[in-house]
């Protein structure tokens, strides 16, 4: 896996490479760039399919002590992965996390020509639903997030009503939650960064100004939301969609919140059809 060298630390990333429109994706809290790995096995023929794996606690490397890790730091940490790498028209891609809309009014956007934003945090639902005010709980507890990765270990506790069986209809593969959560429960310096970044979420009329900055973006945005998703409210898509110039809102049966996990066929399908349809050589926002 490559990596690169950014201001908080190394970032590892997968790369498809290929001459087509690059796709960036981000993932979860907890969660790494192989939630992706069904949609981009579909996409990556026609596109370059990119994705890192972001400081929120399944990263493999612990960022520099003193690393702006909050929600903001993140973001920003976003497009400078996108100035380092020289990617230009990107599409982002989002799940779960929703901190690259950020971009937008921070006023970094620049790299990026087009928004997926597939089921996310979005307004004021930062952290969405039990499972992420449990770890933002177990953030601000002595020994909480250790306690919390060694459960996540569990079978049982990660299909449990209310916490990580909420996040998909059907169960992730083990193999591939072992790795999500491998590294949180073994370093203390991992901890530490997940814990940054859960203890920065601002106050909630922080979030909904920057919501309403979501409407300088002028490029195409396409908002894919689950509608059985029990984490991301169902009004919040057609919501979001109403905060651009140029939105179309697909809602996808039968997922909950990874639709990466629950229809990763269907949602491969309708992201290429997006890009397909906004291909006009248009100027990024």
């Amino acid at each position: 896996m490559p990596e690169i060298e950014l201001s908080a630390g190394t970032i590892d990333y997968e790369d498809t490479g290929g001459e087509g429109p690059v796709l960036v994706f981000l993932h979860g809290v907890t969660i790494d760039g192989s939630v992706w790995r069904n949609v981009v096995a579909d996409l990556r023929h026609d596109h370059r399919c990119v994705c890192p794996t972001l400081p929120l606690g399944a990263h493999r490397r612990p960022m520099r002590p003193g690393a702006d890790l909050s929600l903001t730091g993140i973001a920003l940490l976003v497009a400078e992965f996108l100035d380092r790498l020289d990617l230009r028209e990107v599409t982002l891609v989002l799940n779960d996390w929703g901190g690259g809309q950020l971009l937008v009014p921070l006023g970094r956007a620049e790299r990026v020509g087009r928004l997926v934003l597939t089921s996310c945090e979005a307004f004021d639902n930062y952290p969405p639903g039990l499972p992420g005010r449990m770890i933002e709980l177990a953030a601000r507890i002595p020994g909480g997030l250790w306690l919390v990765m060694r459960l996540l270990g569990l079978r049982s506790f990660r299909r449990a009503p209310g916490g990580w069986g909420w996040m998909s209809k059907r169960p992730v593969p083990d193999a591939v939650m072992d790795g999500w959560f491998a590294p949180a429960r073994a370093s203390s310096a991992i901890r530490r960064d997940l814990a940054a970044y859960t203890r920065s979420v601002p106050p909630r009329r922080v979030l909904l100004e920057w919501a309403e900055g979501l409407r300088a973006f002028a490029g195409p945005v396409l908002v894919a939301w689950a509608v059985e998703d029990r984490l991301m409210p169902r009004e919040h898509g057609p919501r979001l969609a109403a905060l651009f110039k140029d939105a179309r809102l697909v809602e996808i049966e039968d997922s909950y919140t990874l639709i990466p996990e629950d229809r990763p066929a269907l949602l491969a399908r309708t992201i290429a059809e997006f890009v397909r349809e906004t291909d006009t050589g248009r100027t990024p926002a």
